[in-house]
């Protein structure tokens, strides 16, 4: 990719850094800043591994998971265009804790860590802008350990549903989600047995709450799917 057209991605797609930058501080973000194609399931980061770059999804969805008890899969968050991920594990000098890898086929820029640093150093406004990622990121999984471990079944698939529209919305009929998830996928976002995730999408499809067509989801009322989320 030429440069003037590297630049532009860039200024359009990683806007909230982009704004906060000086002329010098741009042009050595344009030097670094390199944009890779996934493949669907491919993976970005393994757990274990030592972090070295800013990923910034600009296309396609991310999820990022962790292998917990006898290899089964804990989807930790979905990340949409245009968020920052993977840095972590570097600002607390450890290796990654758990893995990234393309939802579907993805386009992520990297930026090295060691430039995101310098940057850092010199601009204050950067800094306070990865506090306040951080900081979001922390609240929202502290939210997700309470419904995890609180919630029922139904309130835990209710939920994740619910996140899957805020995150993606719907497609042109206004009611399909914009994410095709296949059962193991819903059940390992929602900390449940897929079997259970099955049972549960089968109740709301009975009590006309949502439609299942393979591995789209419509939701019909979604004021409903909302309460069960809410009162779980």
């Amino acid at each position: 990719m030429i440069k003037s057209t590297l630049e532009k991605v860039i200024s359009e797609d990683l806007a909230e850094i982009w704004s906060r930058l000086e002329s010098d501080e741009k042009r050595l973000v344009v030097d670094n800043f390199v944009i890779h194609n996934f493949k669907k399931n491919q993976i970005i980061y393994a757990e274990g591994e030592t972090p070295e770059y800013l990923w910034c999804l600009i296309k396609g969805k991310v999820k990022k998971f962790k292998d917990g008890i006898g290899g089964r899969q804990q989807i930790l968050r979905l990340h949409r265009p245009v968020q920052y991920f993977g840095y972590r594990a570097y600002f607390a000098q450890e290796p990654y804790v758990s893995s990234a890898a393309a939802f579907e086929q993805s386009s992520i820029g990297s930026l090295p860590m060691k430039i995101v640093e310098e940057l850092i150093h010199k601009n204050q406004n950067l800094a306070w802008f990865f506090i306040q990622e951080l900081s979001r990121n922390l609240g929202g999984s502290d939210t997700k350990i309470v419904n995890l471990t609180q919630k029922h079944i139904r309130g835990r698939l209710a939920e994740a549903l619910i996140v899957l529209k805020d995150s993606y919305g719907y497609e042109d009929d206004g009611s399909t989600l914009r994410i095709y998830m296949a059962r193991e996928d819903l059940a390992n976002l929602s900390n449940m047995t897929t079997s259970n995730a099955i049972r549960t999408l089968t109740s709301f499809v009975n009590e006309k709450i949502i439609t299942v067509d393979g591995r789209r989801i419509k939701i019909i009322n979604e004021s409903m799917l909302r309460k069960i989320s809410k009162f779980g």
